[in-house]
């Protein structure tokens, strides 16, 4: 049986979602397809939806209820940009809210994707313009974010500005030196440089 995932700093919501009793009910056809997309079983669809329609009762988790859950894990620091570019990615349709079908969709990679999948995820997150691929703007943008959100605790460790450091990861992860990161140069940079992986995947690798 596949239990409760573990939190993830990227989304946390094992602490916003609290697992609590709720008269909204999944139907039958959401819980196949979640159970088709997913590596979750039925109980924990279940009592993951609990919680989440206890913290959203219409169903929608709106951008400020996304940003009020990233202040309390990073209060030193500022997470409005970072949260931001997550919400984007969980939005998949971008009708301005998440709801459950979506955000179960991005924990499943987020909590439980394999290295390739977080990666793939990632890449969409610094592929800010959704063109297919990362320019060096994009990419500061994402680590400007990261500074922010990570406050003193980063920039207390690190001499590199935010744009520094991403200029120096986008000059090695730019192997044919065109100026733009394709899917592939992303996932090759952080599969063969751990500690660049670490730094591109704050909060989506547990």
């Amino acid at each position: 049986m596949i239990r409760r995932p573990p939190r993830s700093t990227l989304f946390p919501y094992t602490t916003l979602f609290r697992s609590q009793s709720s008269k909204n009910k999944l139907n039958k056809e959401d819980v196949e397809y979640l159970k088709q997309h997913t590596k979750y079983d039925e109980a924990t669809i279940r009592e993951l939806h609990k919680g989440f329609k206890h913290d959203c009762p219409d169903g929608r988790l709106t951008p400020e209820k996304f940003m009020d859950m990233y202040k309390t894990f990073f209060p030193s620091g500022n997470a409005k940009e970072f949260c931001e570019h997550v919400f984007r990615l969980f939005d998949s349709d971008h009708n301005g809210f998440i709801d459950f079908k979506e955000f179960l969709l991005a924990i499943n990679v987020t909590s439980s994707g394999s290295a390739e999948d977080k990666l793939k995820w990632a890449f969409k997150m610094y592929d800010v313009d959704g063109n297919g691929s990362i320019e060096l703007d994009e990419m500061t943008k994402i680590v400007q974010a990261i500074y922010d959100m990570l406050g003193s605790s980063v920039t207390s460790r690190s001499p590199d500005t935010a744009e520094d450091r991403a200029k120096k990861i986008f000059d090695k992860m730019d192997s044919n030196k065109d100026g733009t990161l394709t899917e592939d140069e992303f996932l090759n940079g952080c599969l063969q440089d751990e500690e660049l992986s670490k730094i591109l995947l704050v909060g989506v690798k547990q």
